[in-house]
């Protein structure tokens, strides 16, 4: 899947991800390659993108998430690594 993490600054993080793992306000949700068309509210948290390189941790202060066609984008309030 590819994912996209912007501010309302700048672009965080584009590129492709194996798993990606939210801070949902209703708790904490994983989505893998090819999941299901949603759309999340976010709280503060820990952001875990899972490449097939790497695992990145990024620290959000809120926003959205859509998975839509294996995209996923992430609108973020401010994210700090």
């Amino acid at each position: 899947m590819t994912l996209d993490i912007i501010t309302p600054d700048k672009r965080i993080y584009q590129g492709p991800a194996t798993a990606v793992f939210f801070p949902g306000v209703d708790g904490s949700f994983e989505v893998l390659d090819h999941h299901a068309a949603m759309v999340s509210a976010l709280t503060s948290g820990d952001l875990r993108v899972t490449t097939p390189t790497e695992t990145i941790d990024f620290q959000i202060d809120g926003g959205v998430v859509e998975i839509v066609d294996n995209k996923v984008t992430v609108l973020a309030e401010g994210v700090s690594l």
